[in-house]
């Protein structure tokens, strides 16, 4: 069997149509096929190659970790260097009270951690969130997730959820004494990148406040760096009592973390012991390359450049069928008004060496978020691509 047989026999699928690329290396924002074709990655793996990718100092951090050490021991129970250093440089770009890290693998371990952290802490059990959210896939991420579509072929699943709509200052008066937590993505990512509007985020916290309701923003998709601040809230002077990120603070290795202040994460330790637990969060090697990621986004100043970068896009993307561009940084969805219009458009960039995708609740809309790395020239031979598939 060659290689894309084997994966096709061997490798369990999740659609009748993957893409199919052969990948064999890629570097900066560009993707290598085995046929030597060069695809310019223009959604970042999902917005995970926030500094483009292997970066140089990202994989001297990974080579370096994994010739000293890999894994030792369970979350939490080995003094790890990799752990520490990084927990304070997160510590370190956040404002007060979020001083306490806690490492998972991923952007739906970090929704898992953040609900029972809050049900925890609060004492209460019912949890909001918001329609056309995407917190992830495993079974607490998808209960808070907010389409019916993706949840209805996995019932029953956690009692005590429900949702209001993303920027209707209306439906806050939902909030009550008795809700834990409240969790929203402070941009919404899945739903075509919607933006909060009219302080909206701003009288969420007076509601939470006013209830004892603890504030949760998922940063996964919009942290560090991808909307022209390092954090999504910086925009909105809003600050969360618990915090999630993941996909680009890895710089290509599987991390997240959900942050909170000392006073909340401590009631993990006791009534009982060991109130959230992990055997792999907060790898070193994974831990070294986020690092060494963080490090790259400050000291490149890649977040101060991604708005100025995402506005050139959105100038020069201009076109009949496309409707609309919503864009914070560089997080962009180009809606073309249909996904019949939309689909053959992707193919073709494809074919023409530039990787696009549609969003998972907004399937007429083309997304772009490539590596904050991408350059003036490499936007511009974006932009032409897609324009070239548009008329093809």
């Amino acid at each position: 069997m060659n290689l894309r047989q084997l994966f096709l026999s061997h490798v369990a699928q999740t659609s009748d149509f993957p893409l199919m690329l052969e990948i064999e290396k890629a570097e900066g924002i560009y993707m290598y096929g085995s046929d030597g074709k060069k695809y310019m990655d223009l959604i970042s793996g999902i917005g995970v190659s926030n500094v483009g990718h292997c970066h140089p100092k990202v994989v001297e951090a990974v080579q370096e970790q994994a010739g000293k050490f890999m894994h030792l021991m369970v979350y939490g129970e080995y003094v790890q260097a990799p752990q520490s250093q990084l927990a304070e440089a997160i510590v370190s770009t956040l404002p007060e009270p979020l001083d306490n890290v806690y490492f998972v693998n991923s952007g739906t371990e970090a929704t898992e951690g953040s609900l029972k952290l809050a049900k925890r802490y609060t004492g209460r059990t019912e949890i909001i969130s918001a329609y056309d959210s995407y917190h992830g896939s495993t079974h607490g991420s998808l209960s808070v997730n907010g389409s019916q579509v993706f949840k209805q072929a996995y019932r029953p699943l956690v009692p005590g959820i429900s949702h209001i709509q993303f920027n209707n200052k209306e439906e806050l008066s939902q909030i009550t004494e008795k809700t834990a937590a409240v969790l929203v993505e402070t941009i919404q990512g899945e739903a075509g990148v919607r933006v909060p509007e009219n302080n909206y985020l701003k009288a969420l916290r007076e509601k939470c406040n006013e209830t004892g309701t603890l504030l949760i923003f998922d940063e996964v998709q919009c942290g560090f760096g991808r909307t022209g601040k390092f954090w999504g809230f910086e925009h909105y002077d809003v600050v969360p009592d618990i915090l999630t990120c993941a996909k680009g603070m890895g710089g290509g290795m599987p991390i997240g973390a959900f942050i909170s202040s000392q006073e909340i994460m401590s009631v993990f330790k006791d009534k009982p012991i060991l109130g959230h637990i992990t055997t792999f969060g907060g790898h070193p090697v994974s831990c070294a390359a986020s690092l060494a990621t963080l490090n790259v986004v400050q000291e490149e100043k890649l977040f101060e450049k991604a708005e100025e970068k995402g506005q050139l896009f959105k100038s020069l993307l201009k076109h009949p069928k496309i409707k609309e561009i919503r864009q914070i940084g560089l997080m962009m969805a180009v809606d073309f008004g249909s996904f019949e219009e939309l689909k053959p458009i992707i193919d073709r960039a494809i074919e023409k060496g530039a990787v696009t995708d549609w969003f998972l609740y907004n399937d007429h809309s083309m997304r772009i978020a490539p590596p904050l790395t991408i350059t003036e020239e490499e936007i511009r031979k974006a932009c032409e691509i897609i324009l070239e598939a548009i008329d093809a």
